[in-house]
């Protein structure tokens, strides 16, 4: 499962209507190679699903994955924190044995 929490629910639906996305639109998260720790998050709206997609519903947001980087982001929450030393949307992920000092990467 992928959780959503309250204060990445109401960014993410800032950013909807702010870009007037249709109620098709998700977010697709995913895991790439890079960074200084190895492994880095990708975020993204789409509204097409792919082969092999894992979709979740958490918290009224739809979020996406594919079954490679579900692997790395079970049980992770996506968070967003603002002000001035907010970091934006972030992954709380359990699966991480080390992240970066700019959070952007991780490993496992």
């Amino acid at each position: 499962m992928l959780f959503v929490a309250d204060s990445a629910k109401e960014k993410i639906h800032e950013v909807i209507l702010t870009k007037n996305l249709t109620e098709d639109y998700f977010v697709r998260v995913s895991v790439t190679s890079g960074g200084c720790s190895g492994l880095s998050y990708h975020m993204d709206f789409d509204n097409e699903n792919k082969t092999n997609d894992q979709i979740f519903d958490d918290n009224g947001v739809r979020i996406v994955t594919d079954l490679k980087s579900f692997l790395y982001l079970c049980n992770t929450t996506l968070e967003f924190s603002g002000g001035l030393n907010g970091k934006g949307f972030y992954f709380n992920n359990p699966n991480a044995s080390r992240t970066c000092g700019c959070g952007e990467s991780f490993a496992v």
